[in-house]
């Protein structure tokens, strides 16, 4: 096996940044601006992103997933009020209680779901038992999607809408957890806009980090008299938090790299492309079992232990899942990335079979 095969399918974020983005940097890197979004760049970011979403937006760069939750999230509920999400959501099982604790209290209380994806169905039971509770439940104020989600697959555009209208009926104002936006976007082949405000969304987090960035992410505030508001509020939490970068040029250069000539959806489809080849290399896996669809660039499959014990001792890196009652073997995810070659992906089918 050649000696430069890249063998981390942990996640996305192990990878570099891409080159556009590093390049944006660099180029960013002369100087004397105006510091804390006051710098060309940062003024530039609610038009350009304006014209990806083509909408209206409020935009705040933030340099972290777990921030961007957690900041959109305490501008959506007060501290007496509850997030409903789906049960295997990331705000719910991987944020350490930052939303709680950003939003100074407020409840996240989760739903199981097939595959990751919320029903519609089961919504309005839900809801309607929260408001009836009256003051002995925290009420939902509101609800979190994940786009792709947490097990790899992708809520249709028709799907969201559905749910959002739902959740704008009861009062609720709609977030989405965009860490993998990009992905799901190629998968859908959709545009921004059909997947996010026109389905409902009120807040997006804006994933750059796992789409090729260094560490930027954004808040997006899709303009509406939901959201309008929240929106005054958000330079005053982003700095009360530590979250306000004084050299924040850097940050509207990353993202602004990502969105320019769509890089972002480039590098999000080529790791689409891999997961795909990978899929098809472990369809043809007597032993492989996979549990989800695969509709981004996050595969969970089921193998044999002692090839899992195999590929390790190769080098090769992945996460490991509880294993889904009566199956046997553990449960692992592979992640691709825009920094996944065919060659790596063969390599690691080759390694599985041999």
């Amino acid at each position: 096996m050649r000696d430069d095969i890249r063998k981390n399918f942990a996640s996305d974020n192990v990878t570099p940044a891409c080159p556009a983005v590093m390049q944006a940097i660099a180029d960013a890197n002369v100087g004397n601006v105006p510091s804390y979004g006051h710098d060309t760049l940062s003024l530039t970011l609610n038009q350009r992103f304006g014209e990806v979403f083509g909408a209206e937006v409020a935009v705040f760069p933030v340099a972290t997933g777990t921030a961007t939750n957690s900041l959109a999230l305490s501008a959506m509920v007060p501290p007496y009020g509850a997030v409903l999400c789906d049960q295997s959501a990331h705000i719910n099982t991987e944020e350490g209680g930052a939303p709680e604790f950003f939003t100074q209290g407020a409840k996240l209380i989760g739903i199981p779901s097939p595959e990751g994806r919320m029903d519609p169905q089961a919504l309005p039971p839900v809801l309607q038992h929260n408001r009836e509770k009256g003051v002995l439940a925290p009420p939902f104020a509101a609800l979190s999607l994940t786009q792709a989600t947490e097990w790899g697959t992708t809520y249709p555009c028709k799907t969201i809408t559905q749910l959002a209208s739902i959740a704008h009926e009861y009062g609720l104002t709609v977030h989405m957890d965009g860490s993998r936006l990009g992905n799901a976007i190629a998968f859908l082949d959709c545009t921004p806009a059909e997947t996010t405000w026109q389905a409902g969304i009120d807040v997006l987090s804006f994933g750059g980090t796992k789409a090729g960035a260094m560490a930027a992410e954004a808040i997006i505030f899709f303009l509406n008299e939901r959201t309008r508001p929240m929106v005054a509020s958000m330079a005053h939490r982003i700095k009360r938090s530590g979250h306000s970068w004084s050299k924040q040029r850097f940050l509207a250069a990353q993202l602004l790299a990502l969105i320019d000539n769509d890089v972002w959806l480039e590098n999000c489809r080529h790791a689409n492309i891999m997961c795909q080849r990978l899929l098809h290399g472990l369809h043809k896996h007597p032993a492989a079992h996979l549990p989800f669809a695969t509709e981004s660039n996050e595969i969970f499959v089921v193998l044999p232990e002692p090839q899992l014990d195999s590929l390790r001792e190769e080098g090769y890196q992945f996460y490991t899942y509880p294993t889904p009652q009566g199956v046997p073997g553990k449960l692992v995810r592979f992640v691709t990335s825009f920094y996944t070659r065919p060659e790596d992906v063969d390599a690691l089918l080759t390694s599985l079979v041999s």
